[in-house]
């Protein structure tokens, strides 16, 4: 079914008797989902079919490029937004429907199968026969959410609101070759002192937490059609090789497999 955000759709899905409920959403996501932060009783999985997804909760920004998903625990609040045009399908999800789901805000890999069975549920009817095809089909989605494989796609925040300032002034200049203690003399702090807050926060070094931030960016701008010389430039890298490496270091695979193998399962 489809489902118009803006509506008040997120306590109609919580009063759906069933344990999963599927609904597409077609068009420009920023004008649908970027008004406000919202939370429902069911998890969420938001499925990007085309197109770049982002999700914000408190202590992070997750990006879902194509052909992964983002699991939204039941509860925790959250904001999503795209750039552009962007098709996905969202499935609404007790959160004990099924043992080993995930708990935790994350970045899910969709395979082959998954990717089916989550174009099917969204042709299921609202109120579906528990104990028929569809409760099976059902009961199949759970067993592979619990199975699929998660991606660090995530840029922690800081709750510091000297961190989540520079944060921002990453995000706005990612090109910016400053050193550790220049940064950190921008949010007036020592760099020892930076680098003892962002361990303690989010368990990075300043040096991985920027490099996930460009993967992030990456991905963003290359799923949008750049090219890798382009995208490297712009993140301030002197060739594409180095952004190359450093891409693969974080992610496993060089960009152009990467996306590559996400659309292998288009």
């Amino acid at each position: 079914m489809y489902l118009d955000v803006r509506a008040g759709w997120s306590s109609y899905v919580d009063n759906v008797p069933r344990v999963l409920v599927a609904a597409a959403a077609v068009g420009s996501l920023e004008s649908m989902e970027q008004s406000r932060r919202h939370h429902h009783r069911k998890a969420q999985l938001l499925y990007t079919v085309r197109g770049i997804i982002n999700c914000e909760v408190d202590d992070g920004v997750w990006i879902v490029p194509p052909q992964c998903a983002v699991w939204i625990p039941g509860g925790l609040p959250h904001a999503a937004f795209g750039s552009g045009e962007v098709e996905c399908i969202c499935l609404f999800i007790e959160p004990d429907a099924a043992a080993n789901l995930p708990t935790k805000c994350c970045t899910i890999t969709v395979s082959a199968l998954l990717r089916h069975l989550l174009l099917r549920a969204n042709e299921l009817p609202e109120r579906y026969a528990i104990d028929g095809p569809d409760g099976r089909i059902v009961s199949v989605i759970l067993d592979e959410l619990a199975a699929a494989s998660v991606e660090d796609l995530r840029l922690p925040i800081p709750a510091d609101p000297r961190l989540q300032k520079l944060a921002q002034l990453l995000v706005s200049a990612p090109a910016d070759q400053a050193t550790v203690a220049e940064w950190a003399s921008r949010i007036a702090v020592s760099e020892r002192s930076l680098s003892r807050m962002l361990t303690e926060e989010i368990g990075m070094s300043f040096g991985r937490w920027r490099r996930q931030l460009h993967v992030i960016l990456a991905l963003q701008r290359l799923s949008a059609g750049q090219t890798v010389q382009t995208v490297a430039l712009d993140l301030g890298y002197e060739s594409a090789s180095s952004f190359v490496t450093m891409f693969r270091k974080m992610v496993g695979k060089p960009p152009s497999r990467y996306l590559l193998e996400k659309q292998k399962t288009a």
